[in-house]
């Protein structure tokens, strides 16, 4: 009999059977694991910079006759703009410029070219509560509130769509008249046959969940400071990708890409918040060209909420059938995305939601159905893992539920099923490294599951979940022909500093470190030599910047092919100087020697390097990647493919206050597959933070609205984050495991960390209560009714709030 194939005509994983082996062309076997500078603790490169106040970030700069600007945005969700008069603004002392739709470019932009439906000003209609409307520059910022006060603008207030599960209604008032029905994004994809496989399933299971609006909440406001001279753009911005700015900008006004230039100076945190273009270097850049002066534009906390790019609230409905042993025969995944008034990097979000949910578990059969929809809410974007973390806590929750059912311990029903290396996914994801059994087997054992689980006191419980995220999305926003990502290092004349040149950006979790570690490793050279120029369009190399967990991976190949590259160039010269074969020689830590002999050092680095620049000038190195080809031939195909994928595996442990609902989180142990690792100071950092962000996500966040439309929370005092005195113990802890599609065998840490999170906290609470709270965030309200419905229908005494008294349920 022969084994079935999927849609692409590859052969399925058939649980019944070894895993389907896939062979990378091209890569290499495992290397000696005996580095110099990766796998070492190293401070981060600009931590002086940062813990003594010496770091500029964007809001810091002051340039000669500098202005400031503000954005008007709209006070209404939906809304016809009938007029707008700026004279009296224009009058006022210290105003400089006043600017609407008529004086900017009516190009519309966006992030994903799929859907460009975004201008830099209003011209018809506004779409929700932060709409931009008109800006101004003035001398100083007393003088832009005085001016935005006195611009009026005429409105017509029309019908709001706010609840997304009826934007698509049929007389739902349309926000974007070119997408009836306000329907953003529509995704049906089907792998195998999801039918049959519920027939053949001895148990079938639906539950519903729902995925709560959130906001990245970065410490650093966005800012962005805009100088036109000469025909030329120079923009100072907080930004996850300068090339992406770059680009769009450019296009928004006519420019060659030559003549924009984008700088990012140091980050205070992005999470995904700002890897677009905002309002700021659009209405900057006009204001900028209209007064000849620079121009710095900021958003206050309250308008970085209304900017939003945050995650999405989702509403998704699973089904799965299994065997009587648990084994997953089919998944069928049904999901509406509440979009915003825009598109964002919604369409990737939306795809990412659906189609990262086969990597942890292998089945053949999957069906994915996504609606993204309009509403006149702020829009939403990509927030640290896109759109996958709140699929992934709605099927864990959801696994937990079936095992539940069937009486199989939560952690046997996920080793049943959990991915095996070099395997494929019925949506063509090609996995070649995956440690994901050894992660659950290593976070049972660490966690003390065996002996926790069913033998917790009253209150407390314990919950498992797993995760998955790609290590760089495989194909780039746009220029699918562009490398991903390009490097050069220049040693200087005397050999005793080499720097590294990077496109890459550092905002905050970083990777200007772990790059240098990986050039001084591929040089043979000390991470403490290493200096950085990075992020600056017209002096570094091509690279997309810091999104989708990429930069490790294939950033780090760049710069890794540049470093070789050196150290090739190094020892040529070398074995020219010593009479000797360079291919015999080596180089680590600056001092070089023969392979047979490494004890006896024969030159140093400094030497050779002082040498090469006298017989042939600067000594440098370049480098480029490109991923191989991924990913099948179905509509979405890209979106999600990646050159390798880290898994995960998180236990916690929770108490509830029976009498409340609070939720202390007492312990997390995570487990992760990442390959080899850079820096494991960073790596666990890393960890400790996406946590704290999932955790938070869990329990306490939402971005919440009245009921006009506007943000009833948009401030860090209204907003709910946890602090240092809610986080757990951590407990972080990695498996061995090389990936051969990364340099060194690297993959990513930073975005997969936070999928397990909401779902393993949600599944502990489940475990200490016994009933299910089926959405986001689990606050200490649903918790203490969920508590207060199961009493009832155990016919115990409830205490009612707001009577302060205690009845028993009939």
């Amino acid at each position: 009999m022969s084994q079935p194939t999927n849609a692409a005509g590859q052969p399925q994983n058939d649980p019944k059977l070894p895993p389907r082996e896939y062979t990378h062309p091209g890569l290499p076997e495992p290397e000696n694991k005996d580095y110099a500078v990766i796998g070492k603790s190293k401070p981060k490169i600009d931590a002086r910079e940062k813990v003594t106040g010496q770091a500029r970030y964007t809001a810091d700069l002051k340039f000669p006759n500098m202005l400031y600007g503000k954005i008007l945005t709209s006070p209404y969700a939906h809304a016809r703009i009938l007029s707008i008069d700026t004279s009296e603004a224009e009058k006022l002392p210290g105003v400089k410029a006043v600017i609407t739709h008529k004086d900017v470019p009516t190009l519309k932009y966006g992030i994903s070219p799929a859907r460009w439906d975004e201008n830099i000003f209003c011209s018809e209609t506004v779409k929700f509560v932060g709409d931009k409307v008109a800006a101004v520059a003035c001398i100083d910022e007393e003088t832009c509130y005085k001016a935005l006060k006195a611009i009026k603008v005429d409105y017509e207030v029309l019908p709001a769509v706010l609840d997304p599960l009826h934007a698509m209604d049929e007389d739902a008032p349309q926000i974007h008249p070119e997408y009836p029905r306000n329907n953003n994004t529509e995704i049906h994809q089907d792998f195998g046959d999801v039918d049959a496989a519920f027939k053949q399933a001895d148990y079938v299971r639906t539950d519903f969940f729902v995925g709560n609006r959130t906001y990245q909440a970065p410490l650093e406001p966005h800012t962005a400071t805009s100088i036109w001279q000469d025909g030329k753009l120079t923009v100072y911005s907080s930004t996850q990708s300068p090339h992406y700015f770059q680009y769009y900008i450019a296009r928004e006004f006519g420019l060659p890409m030559g003549d924009v230039r984008v700088i990012k100076t140091y980050v205070g945190g992005g999470f995904g918040g700002k890897l677009e273009p905002t309002g700021l270097e659009f209405a900057g850049a006009a204001l900028s060209k209209i007064t000849g002066r620079p121009v710095k534009m900021f958003y206050d906390r309250a308008e970085m909420f209304a900017h939003n790019r945050g995650r999405h609230r989702q509403y998704m409905k699973l089904t799965t059938g299994v065997d009587k042993e648990g084994m997953i025969l089919g998944v069928h995944a049904d999901f509406i995305m509440d979009g915003g008034a825009y598109t964002s990097l919604g369409i990737a979000s939306a795809y990412y939601a659906g189609a990262m949910l086969t990597l942890t578990y292998e089945f053949d059969n999957y069906r994915f159905d996504m609606h993204r929809v309009y509403t006149n809410l702020p829009a939403c974007g990509a927030q640290r893992g896109h759109g996958a973390p709140q699929p992934r806590y709605a099927f864990e929750a959801h696994l937990d539920n079936i095992a539940k059912d069937l009486g199989i311990d939560p952690i046997e029903i996920r080793l049943k099923n959990a991915r095996r290396p070099n395997t494929v996914t019925p949506n063509d994801y090609v996995v070649n490294s995956c440690e994901m059994v050894a992660c659950l087997e290593k976070a049972r054992d660490v966690s003390g599951w065996r002996d926790k689980k069913g033998h917790l006191p009253p209150g407390r419980g314990i919950g498992i979940a797993t995760g998955s995220f790609v290590s760089g999305a495989g194909y780039p926003i746009y220029r699918t022909d562009l490398p991903q990502a390009s490097a050069m290092i220049k040693v200087g004349e005397d050999g005793t500093a080499a720097t590294l040149y990077t496109g890459a950006t550092d905002i905050g979790q970083g990777s200007d470190t772990i790059l240098c570690q990986m050039a001084a490793e591929a040089m043979g050279y000390t991470y403490e030599q290493m200096k950085i120029v990075a992020a600056d369009t017209e002096t570094t190399p091509h690279d997309f910047g810091a999104y989708a967990s990429r930069q490790t991976l294939m950033s780090g190949a760049a710069v890794k092919q540049a470093g070789e590259e050196v150290k090739t160039q190094l020892l040529e010269t070398a074995g020219q100087m010593l009479d000797f074969p360079p291919e015999q020689l080596e180089v680590r830590l600056g001092k070089i020697f023969a392979k047979d002999n490494p004890d006896t050092i024969l030159t140093t680095f400094e030497d050779v390097a002082r040498t090469f620049f006298v017989r042939k000038g600067p000594l440098t190195g370049r480098g480029s990647y490109a991923p191989p080809k991924l990913g099948g031939k179905f509509k979405g195909a890209p979106v999600g493919t990646s050159p390798a994928y880290s898994f995960a595996a998180q236990v916690s442990e929770v108490e509830i206050d029976q009498e409340t609902g609070e939720v202390a989180v007492l312990d997390v142990w995570d487990v992760h597959d990442c390959g080899q690792v850079i820096n494991p100071a960073l790596l666990h950092a890393q960890v400790h933070g996406a946590l704290y962000m999932g955790m938070g996500e869990a329990i306490w966040e939402e971005v919440r609205f009245d009921k006009n439309g506007k943000i009833a929370n948009p401030t860090l005092g209204e907003y709910r984050l946890p602090t240092a005195l809610d986080m757990p113990r951590v407990h972080s802890s990695l498996v061995p495991s090389y990936e051969p599609a990364g340099p060194w065998g690297v993959k990513e840490v930073g975005e997969g960390a936070t999928l397990p999170t909401m779902g393993c906290f949600r599944n502990a609470i489940f475990d200490a209560m016994g009933v299910s709270v089926n959405s986001l965030p689990l606050t200490p309200e649903k918790v203490w009714s969920a508590l207060r419905e199961k009493r009832k229908a155990d016919g115990e005494e409830v205490w009612d709030p707001m009577t302060c008294e205690c009845y028993l349920e009939d």
